[in-house]
């Protein structure tokens, strides 16, 4: 299974961004999609950005991510 994950472009810099990922910074590869400018939101899979995608996908997304963590911290919680 893969599984990619929401970025917000910071800065540009050829076919490389930096862009952010719940507060972490990666450097990501734009070598896949054309037209994306600093602020954009994308979809990032192994250091490549895949697709564009709007900013209410992406915050709804990363929600659902914090959700899937917190399920996982309480499941460990009770194993122990």
């Amino acid at each position: 299974m893969c599984l990619s994950i929401p970025a917000k472009i910071l800065s540009i810099e050829g076919k490389t961004a930096r862009a952010s990922v719940g507060g972490t910074i990666i450097n990501v590869g734009l070598h896949m999609i054309d037209d994306i400018k600093e602020g954009d939101y994308v979809l990032v899979h192994a250091g490549f950005a895949l697709q564009k995608i709007s900013d209410d996908e992406a915050q709804e997304t990363l929600k659902l991510i914090r959700e899937m963590e917190n399920i996982n911290q309480e499941q460990e919680k009770d194993d122990t």
